[in-house]
């Protein structure tokens, strides 16, 4: 199998397998909190997206990973938790929490299509191999990423509804 087409089938099955255990562990716990409180755990999910500088670090991906997709790849990133960050400091002004939840995801959203589309510009997926340590990015972290985008989208949009009930340990009917 080509180096191309691995990682092709890595990435659909990355979203398979976070869509999967997303919808099993976290979706019913978040869906059991109010609003404000699952925008703050997707918040903070998003605030280590620092982390995607490390796609400008010589030694860490190699040599011939292209230029253009790197660095907008790991300033999109940078920005996008810079402003998570930012949220998470403002709760207590909750318009302002509010502005920069919404911030956060519409440039978050924005730049993980734009990191597909520069990639496959690119030729990213044929020189999956000079992302060395951060192939795991793509194929695990940014699935979870756009997953909790398209959530916290929908609950910004849903009306307000009551928090679900957790059940702890097994159920007695």
């Amino acid at each position: 199998m080509s180096p191309q087409t691995l990682f092709q089938v890595q990435l659909v099955l990355g979203y398979v397998a976070c869509l999967l255990c997303f919808s099993v562990y976290f979706l019913p716990r978040l869906k059991s909190m109010e609003r404000f409180d699952a925008q703050r755990v997707i918040a903070t999910v998003h605030s280590f997206r620092f982390f995607g500088l490390v796609f400008l670090l010589p030694g860490v991906v190699g040599p011939n990973l292209p230029a253009g997709f790197a660095a907008f790849a790991a300033y999109g990133d940078f920005a996008v938790g810079i402003l998570a960050m930012l949220a998470l400091l403002t709760v207590r002004v909750r318009p302002l929490f509010w502005s920069l939840v919404v911030a956060f995801n519409l440039v978050g959203t924005v730049d993980i299509l734009l990191d597909y589309y520069h990639a496959v510009k690119l030729g990213l997926p044929a020189l999956a191999g000079q992302l060395g340590a951060t192939y795991a990015i793509p194929i695990l972290y940014v699935p979870v990423l756009m997953i909790t985008h398209l959530l916290a989208f929908y609950w910004l949009v849903r009306p307000q509804r009551e928090a679900a009930p957790v059940l702890i340990g097994n159920p007695t009917y």
